[in-house]
């Protein structure tokens, strides 16, 4: 059986962009709040296993590049606007797929929220931190979560995918 989109205009899937715009708001004023209320490197534990901290993060996930000299900064950025122009691109070519613009529109939120502490900063402020005795997962925040679930739907999508209905199959 055929599913039928409720979105059919051109362009529909740019209507998600209100959800970028919310994580980034969400992302921005969660890190404002941790950098007015920590010092840099301190802890408030929260629970047994997760902590707010205030971390600043030269790199990308994982800290992955951030020892290097600095060429990372204008690198990720480029990264960054690179893939929010490509996102746009597809948001605003897909009609009907609301899980795959959701998806979307998550991780142009979080990417969007990242460049702009890389812009403001010169680095990204993280403040999640999960751990468990000496192991601990590397400090994230909102953006990085968005992109993470949004990474996550994109794979959900990917098994859901309908195939175009083809002209005469339905006489078969």
């Amino acid at each position: 059986m055929a599913r039928v989109s409720l979105v059919t205009t051109p362009r529909a899937g740019l209507t998600w962009l209100w959800l970028s715009g919310l994580v980034v708001l969400l992302d921005q004023a969660s890190k404002l709040a941790v950098v007015s209320k920590l010092a840099l490197h301190e802890a408030i534990p929260v629970t047994s296993f997760f902590s707010l901290v205030y971390w600043q993060n030269l790199g990308a996930a994982f800290s992955l590049f951030a020892d290097q000299p600095g060429w990372q900064r204008g690198f990720f950025i480029f990264v960054a606007l690179a893939a929010a122009f490509i996102i746009l691109h597809l948001l605003r070519k897909t009609c009907g797929r609301t899980l795959f613009c959701v998806a979307l529109a998550l991780i142009l939120g979080g990417a969007l929220g990242n460049v702009i502490d890389r812009f403001a900063y010169g680095y990204v402020v993280d403040f999640l931190l999960f751990y468990w005795r000496d192991w601990f997962y590397p400090a994230f925040n909102v953006a990085d979560s968005a992109i993470t679930v949004g990474a996550g739907l994109l794979i959900v999508d990917s098994f859901r995918r309908e195939r175009p209905i083809q002209p005469g199959a339905h006489d078969q």
